[in-house]
């Protein structure tokens, strides 16, 4: 079960890089062109060469609608991390105190951890599929792009899904763990007894 988890988890993480490092060469590509528009726009350059900065700054400019990509796409990105981060514990975590505890005061601290976080995962899951289904039935879309508004909420759904499920194993996983104090999972936190 846990392989398939983690095979699940990095496959998002792997999506995830994809779309964000497309929204960084989109990035890229519409501040080059805005950069560009506004070089051919220069006064010195209508001076130099009148027809080829009007000729090229009609054709070369920011990329249209990549603040709507980049919302949708970190969106979607943010969620696609979550099941690798929630996998690995990989969230921030403060143990000034928690280092003192006995190590079942410990797993009991993390299993407790554990079920919230599975709790608000699987709200977010439950909200964003409620979000979806109210943006599908309003056809509301993109400003500028016109896409239709619930593919973003769709990709990022599917997404907050899995982590979802992964935030439930993982829970799972700590409630065995505290009760027996057995460590299924060894990701570096936890003190054995």
């Amino acid at each position: 079960m846990h392989n398939l988890m983690k095979g699940l988890a990095r496959i998002m993480a792997m999506i995830g890089g994809l779309v964000l490092t497309s929204l960084i060469f989109l990035t890229c590509a519409s501040i080059a062109g805005r950069l560009l528009n506004g070089l051919f726009h220069a006064d010195w350059m209508k001076a130099m060469a009148p027809d080829l900065a009007s000729t090229l700054a009609a054709h070369i400019g920011p990329v249209n609608g990549d603040f709507e990509l980049v919302e949708a796409g970190v969106a979607f990105a943010i969620f696609a991390f979550l099941p690798l981060c929630q996998l690995t514990a990989g969230h921030a975590a403060v143990d000034v105190f928690a280092n003192s505890f006995p190590a079942r005061a410990n797993r009991v601290l993390r299993m407790v951890t554990e079920i919230v976080f599975a709790l608000v995962l699987v709200l977010i899951a439950w909200r964003l599929a409620d979000g979806t289904l109210s943006k599908f039935e309003n056809s509301e879309t993109s400003f500028l792009l016109q896409f239709p508004v619930w593919w973003a909420y769709g990709a990022s759904l599917i997404a907050a899904i899995v982590a979802a499920i992964v935030g439930v194993y993982m829970a799972g996983v700590r409630i065995y763990e505290a009760f027996t104090g057995e460590i299924l999972i060894w990701d570096g936190v936890e003190v054995q007894s």
